[in-house]
């Protein structure tokens, strides 16, 4: 039987969500400056680590009320504290995600997948970027890709977060071979090819932190 707390996410549940991301980019941030090493600035681990640290200490020092007030404070500190294309980025996905759940407690699949969606398409408006062109849309159409089919199908949250994980796990082993079309990495040209793409990594640590904390509260 679906527990209610395998239907919904709430505040303290996305609070959870940022702060497991937090804790997985500082576990993961010199691979992914290592993987920015190769084909970018070699600063992506660095300057996430700080931003994520802030929304951290943000969202546990004064408690949002809303969902919509935790993905707005998250997306803002992001955009003040990483700086460059991937504060912009990650800070769009939150703010854009911010305007779709408004004041709402509560997130079911659907709702959270709309919500995901608009993220996505603020980040592609922003960075023109699309899947192939070897930046973090590879790992994040994916995940939208996943939690809407997981929400027409009426799937229970923990398993849509699952497979949006899996999803961007997929999205993100996908980029090596190819060759990068936005960003930094694009003036490498076919030199970019065969490497991990830093952004897509750590979207991909993003959904599955989403995926790790929500099993977690609802066991």
């Amino acid at each position: 039987m679906l527990t209610l707390e395998d239907s919904r996410l709430t505040v303290d549940d996305l609070i959870a969500w940022l702060v497991r991301f937090d804790e997985q980019i500082v576990e993961h941030a010199e691979r992914l400056t290592e993987l920015d090493s190769a084909i970018g600035d070699a600063d992506h681990g660095t300057n996430m680590a700080r931003g994520t640290a802030a929304v951290r200490l943000r969202l546990t020092e004064a408690r949002p009320d809303d969902a919509g007030a935790v993905l707005k404070s998250c997306g803002m500190t992001l955009v003040s504290t990483v700086g460059g294309a991937s504060g912009s980025l990650y800070g769009t996905l939150f703010l854009e995600m911010a305007k779709r759940v408004g004041a709402a407690s509560e997130l079911d699949t659907t709702v959270f997948a709309d919500a995901f969606r608009a993220g996505v398409a603020g980040v592609v408006a922003r960075g023109r970027a699309e899947p192939g062109d070897k930046t973090m849309i590879d790992a994040l159409q994916p995940t939208v890709d996943a939690l809407s089919t997981a929400a027409a199908g009426g799937v229970p949250l923990t398993k849509s977060l699952q497979a949006a994980a899996a999803a961007a796990a997929a999205g993100r082993d996908a980029t090596i071979p190819l060759v990068a079309r936005r960003g930094r990495a694009s003036y490498l040209g076919d030199r970019s090819a065969d490497h991990l793409d830093p952004g897509a990594t750590s979207a991909a640590l993003l959904v599955q932190s989403l995926a790790d904390s929500h099993a977690e509260r609802v066991r």
